[in-house]
């Protein structure tokens, strides 16, 4: 069907729209909850966190209508330059002499603070995009990879170095849309084993086992990582299935021999057995690579040494990489230790919140937690909290189906796009929401780390909002033009 330019118009996804507007509807008013001091309330007034609010809805409303009047081959053709210039922005905020809550990532102009972090992603979203949009472009030539993987990893690195942790992580949400085009399972895989490993390692490194010698927690991980390198032989190296019976009888085998002889005859430490055979392990890898001539063994191998280093470095990572702030909210999440009163102040107050709603909740400005101001960031990034006090367990069930939706839509319209350009941008449009939504969710409830990131169209703020708007709405005018 041939494109009209006056049709376009027609063609914007009014549902997805609609729920962009209900979502942010629902966010101020859990902004006027959360902010709500007793009293006359006074919504409107621009003095207030509320009517601040209202404001950046009415501007995110404006800018989501210049989105959508712009020529969508503008984000096309100017991608790079966009990102280009986020990142001269990420790299200037470095050396900010404004620090706030101890970041460096805010822009102070006058009374207007805005946070260039929040919109780099859509940057860096259109800058993968175009890349990967390319005729020439494989993901499965290594020089590619290589390019992608710079896009999304220079400004997650300017991020870490304004102490935006938490901002730089979801970056990481990338990830699913390379595998979306077509990255190999394995990598994610390996990355899946890599949060295994690092917290099963924390977690039980000071548990000993029944020899008061051989740590929990470097045996468990040494024992995965000979299971996890014998199932990736089973599962890409299937001329054979003797490799698989060898490495799981030998190395769990002799650990299991190890462990019994430690605590029935003479106790040693167990784990230096497990290094022993990590080297065989390496080892007979190598030998079976050079022998079959079989690839994917070389890359078991590389899996194989790479999760031994990891494993190793996670202890002198997390003490001292990782800021102190950040090993207590990890350490009080992993259950390592109880601080109701510190780190963990924050998560406790909120599940007091959460549960104080019961099932129907206290009623819109009837909660007393938040009322009270028990719950630190209550209208930020612990908003969530007041969802679930003031409008209870249907009010939070809903919040979370009303998003369900969202990014269900967002994935209908990437699926459905003409141009691996749309499709790719929209699959990083909506993996941006999954993973804030994921995480901030998890974060109040007390399931995932403190990492301080928004949910979006409910936490105040007019940079977390205008960055969503602007994310959304690129989509949207990229979506509105597919049959082009």
């Amino acid at each position: 069907m041939a494109y009209r330019k006056d049709s376009w118009w027609k063609s914007v996804d009014w549902w997805t729209v609609s729920l962009y507007l209900i979502l942010v509807t629902c966010g101020w008013f859990s902004v006027c909850g959360a902010s709500y001091d007793y009293g006359e309330p006074n919504f409107f007034d621009l003095t207030t966190r509320a009517g601040k609010q209202l404001m950046w809805i009415g501007c995110s409303l404006v800018l989501g209508f210049v989105l959508l009047m712009l020529e969508d081959r503008l984000y096309d053709t100017y991608a790079y330059l966009i990102y280009g210039i986020l990142l001269l922005l990420l790299f200037g905020t470095i050396f900010n002499p404004h620090e706030i809550k101890g970041s460096r990532s805010w822009i102070v102009l006058g009374p207007v603070s805005l946070q260039p972090a929040e919109f780099a992603k859509f940057a860096t979203a259109l800058a993968l995009a175009k890349f990967m949009g390319e005729y020439t472009f494989s993901i499965d030539r290594w020089k590619d990879m290589v390019v992608a993987l710079a896009i999304i990893l220079v400004p997650m690195i300017l991020i870490v170095c304004q102490k935006e942790t938490g901002s730089a992580l979801v970056y990481l949400s990338f990830f699913l849309v390379l595998y979306r085009e077509g990255m190999t399972g394995s990598i994610l895989f390996a990355g899946v084993c890599a949060v295994i490993y690092f917290i099963v390692g924390i977690r039980f490194s000071g548990d000993l086992m029944g020899d008061e010698l051989t740590s929990w927690g470097e045996f468990s991980v040494m024992a995965l990582i000979i299971a996890f390198s014998a199932l990736l032989v089973s599962s890409y190296c299937r001329e054979s299935r003797k490799p698989v019976i060898f490495i799981l009888s030998f190395g769990l085998g002799l650990m299991l021999l190890s462990l019994l002889f430690s605590l029935y005859v003479i106790p040693f430490n167990v784990a230096y057995v497990q290094r022993i055979v990590c080297v065989c392990l390496c080892l007979y890898l190598l030998y079976l690579g050079l022998h079959e001539r079989i690839r994917n063994y070389f890359y078991i191998f590389l899996f194989t040494i790479g999760s031994v280093g990891f494993f190793f470095s996670t202890e002198y990572v997390f003490n001292n990489v990782l800021e102190a702030h950040q090993q207590i909210r990890i350490k009080v999440l992993l259950g390592m230790e109880d601080d109701p009163t510190g780190a963990g102040y924050n998560v406790n107050q909120s599940k007091i919140a959460i549960g104080s709603g019961g099932f129907l909740g206290k009623g819109f400005l009837n909660g007393t937690q938040t009322k009270l101001k028990y719950v630190p960031e209550q209208d930020t990034d612990f908003i969530f909290c007041t969802v679930g006090e003031e409008q209870g367990f249907v009010g939070s069930v809903t919040v979370i189906l009303l998003f369900a939706v969202f990014i269900w839509r967002l994935i209908h319209l990437a699926e459905r796009q003409s141009t691996r350009f749309g499709r790719v941008y929209g699959y990083s449009v909506l993996s941006i929401f999954f993973f804030h939504l994921f995480v901030n969710v998890g974060m109040v409830l007390g399931l995932t780390p403190v990492i301080g990131i928004p949910l979006p169209f409910f936490s105040y703020g007019g940079s977390s909002l205008w960055g969503f708007t602007i994310l959304l709405f690129v989509f949207l005018r990229i979506d509105a033009a597919r049959e082009r």
